[in-house]
């Protein structure tokens, strides 16, 4: 094994606490790739050997760092890539890390009869379109022939699902990943069900962000809404694998922007998507990924005067916060 894939248990709310611990695992090796809100890839291939232990080892050493320096648990999973060690972690438990052999009969062994969808990047309907032929497991999709996967699902996806299923990995550890996103939280004084409240807060997050985004002279691709919740009731995976007390959805936008009415926009919709019907929630966080150079990226050009009335209104109010503050220019609903 070569990747880890760590999930830091930390507590509702503390998601500033991450960096700290990816520091914690630069220590063993400087290939350390952020998967926010709460956890890491590590590529430990150089490690192995500088310290003469394998990767479960070295998870082992991880936990209890991590518990000694930072107070905070984790679950780990360990394969020969990314992929796998991202797999591997969805049947990690705490104080015991999930390790896949790298040889090719093990992987094929850990892989089999696995539904489609234990994939990363394997959506609902590429599983449903791949279901109606029978291809509900990934024994069944490394089996079935090329030419047939990318009937069904096109050349490109075709020839990355066949290669997937069959533990083939090109995917890297990207280093420095977390310098490719911004995040804003907005915690409720007390558990909160009134969806305007919701709504509010998203209106604010996805407002700092576009500011952010601006000042930095970036634009994001994709956003990312975490909700989380008073308790477990509402727990679902996160992107890492494992559990989280939330909720996490992604959406790529349609242009890459740094446009406050467009991320809000985005953020509205993944909220009202979720049919969270006074859900209590404790706190809500927009992440701003896959960032880039405004200068480089590509605008739709438009001819709607109240879009281009807006952007200038934007730019105005941008000028006003950088001199009297942040709460110098916001919108009336934040006023209240």
């Amino acid at each position: 094994m070569t990747v880890l894939c760590v999930r830091f248990q930390l507590p509702s709310m503390y998601e500033a606490a991450l960096p700290g611990l990816l520091g914690l695992l630069e220590e063993f090796t400087p290939v350390v790739e952020a998967l926010p809100p709460d956890g890491a890839l590590a590529d430990l291939r150089g490690a192995e050997r500088y310290f003469g232990r394998g990767a479960v080892e070295l998870a082992s050493v991880i936990r209890v760092r991590a518990l000694a320096l930072h107070g905070v648990d984790c679950v780990i999973g360990a394969g020969p890539g990314p992929m796998l060690a991202r797999m591997a972690l969805r049947d990690a438990r705490p104080g015991l890390t999930c390790a896949v052999p790298g040889e090719p009969d093990a992987v094929a062994g850990f892989l089999a009869e696995r539904p489609v969808t234990a994939l990363p990047g394997v959506g609902a309907a590429t599983a449903r379109t791949l279901g109606e032929y029978g291809l509900d497991t990934l024994d069944r999709v490394a089996a079935a022939p090329l030419p047939t996967l990318q009937r069904l699902v096109g050349a490109k996806a075709g020839r990355e699902l066949h290669e997937k299923a069959n533990g083939v990995d090109r995917s890297r550890v990207v280093p420095n990943a977390v310098s490719r996103s911004l995040a804003a939280e907005r915690p409720f004084d007390r558990d909160e069900l009134d969806p305007d409240r919701h709504r509010r807060a998203l209106l604010s997050a996805a407002g700092e962000l576009g500011s952010r985004l601006r000042a930095l002279g970036k634009v994001c691709r994709t956003l990312t809404l975490t909700v989380r919740y008073a308790d477990l009731s509402h727990s679902r995976t996160g992107s890492g694998g494992g559990t989280t007390i939330g909720t996490i959805r992604s959406r790529t936008l349609a242009e890459p922007t740094a446009h406050s009415a467009a991320l809000t926009g985005a953020a509205y919709a993944m909220y009202e998507a979720l049919g969270l019907q006074r859900a209590r929630v404790r706190a809500l966080v927009l992440r701003a990924e896959g960032l880039g150079s405004a200068e480089q990226a590509f605008q739709q050009l438009t001819f709607d005067p109240v879009d281009e009335k807006a952007r200038r209104i934007e730019e105005v109010a941008d000028r006003a916060r950088a001199r009297f503050g942040p709460r110098a220019v916001m919108p009336g609903a934040l006023a209240a």
